[in-house]
């Protein structure tokens, strides 16, 4: 089923300078780069987009984090694209990462873990409309 999902490299995959190797990993897995932008994100927009996460024990160092930096936000279209993706990332957690995922080969702790990616279609649409206008994202 072809369907979209939003990815996110995170400040420490674009201050290690590796967003040019997870765009590639992107593109060799067969999904397609369908909107494409850098950002960097305010606290209050960093616990806007994490608002799910509220009152858990990581909001205030996963807001902290994600404002720290630019980060670049995509639209990934393709076959089951959020499960497609979510394999390609690898386990949240990098030690317990599949060998050849973006998080095992490039995460260095649980939270600075290189990739974000949605994890449902539910979860898909809001994270999307955060971050692209209805004309960033039009189909082609």
């Amino acid at each position: 089923m072809m369907e979209r999902t939003l990815g996110i490299i995170k400040p420490d995959g674009v201050g290690r300078d590796i967003i040019g190797t997870v765009l590639e990993r992107i593109e060799k897995a067969g999904l397609k780069i369908v909107a494409l932008k850098m950002i960097r994100m305010s606290k209050v927009q960093a616990k806007g987009f994490y608002k799910v996460h509220e009152g858990r024990p990581f909001y205030e160092s996963v807001t902290d984090f994600m404002s720290s930096g630019p980060c670049v936000v995509m639209i990934l279209e393709g076959d089951d694209a959020i499960a497609a993706y979510r394999g390609l990332m690898g386990a949240t957690n990098y030690e317990e990462a599949a060998e050849g995922t973006i998080r095992r080969d490039f995460a260095t702790d649980i939270e600075k873990n290189v990739v974000h990616g949605s994890d449902s279609p539910e979860t898909a649409r809001f994270e999307m409309d955060y971050f692209f206008s209805a004309l960033e994202a039009a189909p082609a």
